[in-house]
């Protein structure tokens, strides 16, 4: 699940990016295409509830596709996102339009 939040400039978007993974987790990370998919660029945080959660800021006017990276074993797509698209291993990435 996202929220969005535009900016009073109107060119970024801040957006809080938040899941509850399906089995206890370690850690979490968001990876996608505004950040080349490395994991150690949003390491995401976890909440006292277990749900992790991260806080970045996008270009309005833009679409990337974005994935939960968890435990460093397993990719959790976001459900809620805007749209889908499938990725080369057949897989669904999430896609968020800001």
């Amino acid at each position: 699940m996202f929220v969005k939040s535009y900016m009073k400039t109107g060119q970024l978007c801040q957006v809080t990016f938040t899941f509850s993974p399906a089995v206890e987790s370690q850690a979490a990370s968001l990876c996608g295409e505004f950040n080349n998919w490395d994991k150690s660029v949003h390491p995401m945080r976890r909440l006292a509830d277990g749900k992790f959660s991260t806080t970045i800021s996008l270009a309005k006017g833009s679409r990337y596709r974005f994935r939960y990276l968890v435990d460093d074993e397993y990719w959790i797509t976001d459900w809620s996102a805007d749209s889908y698209v499938p990725n080369e291993d057949g897989i669904d990435d999430s896609v968020i339009r800001v």
